[in-house]
């Protein structure tokens, strides 16, 4: 399978929409509220990185990279998520070609880190690690994991946009 990585353009708005809610929709541990999370992001300018996977012209796949705020003030720091794939297209190395672009793409502008919370299993993969003293409350520690670019981590508690709270 041939699979393009891009930016998202305004046209992908609908269909980003689309495809996270079907990537979501039997997945177990979510309420639901992706793609609204991603609309929320976008239209409040926070989307720092939006990438879409392509196979045939049409999307397949989407992540989204936002800012983070870490309570001890560091800075540079992102949070990945949510990323989502087609169900039919599950299991083919399309998360792991957005997750490596969307890696990339933070290192090339010189950000600290990124956070993410999800299954440690599939993150782990691509240097995601539980970081003791770095949190985010409400969540069961092993879920929440970071990639540093410059070697440290910080400590403290991470918050997400308020986007995150959006249900529909």
């Amino acid at each position: 399978m041939n699979i393009q990585i891009s930016h998202e353009s305004p046209a992908d708005a609908a269909k980003i929409h689309q495809l996270t809610e079907q990537a979501f929709l039997n997945a177990p541990h979510t309420d639901h509220t992706e793609q609204f999370i991603v609309d929320a992001l976008r239209r409040a300018g926070m989307l720092t990185i939006s990438l879409v996977a392509k196979a045939d012209g049409e999307i397949i796949g989407h992540v989204a990279i936002s800012p983070v705020t870490l309570s001890n003030g560091a800075t540079h720091w992102y949070g990945l998520g949510p990323i989502s794939v087609l169900p039919e297209f599950q299991g083919q190395g399309v998360g792991s070609r957005l997750m490596n672009h969307s890696l990339a793409a933070l290192e090339l502008m010189a950000a600290s880190g990124c956070v993410v919370l999800g299954d440690p299993s599939f993150y782990c993969r691509f240097g995601f690690k539980v970081v003791d003293g770095l949190t985010l409350p409400g969540v069961p520690a092993e879920y929440f994991q970071a990639l540093s670019f410059k070697g440290t981590f910080p400590h403290g508690e991470v918050s997400y946009h308020e986007a995150f709270s959006a249900q529909g």
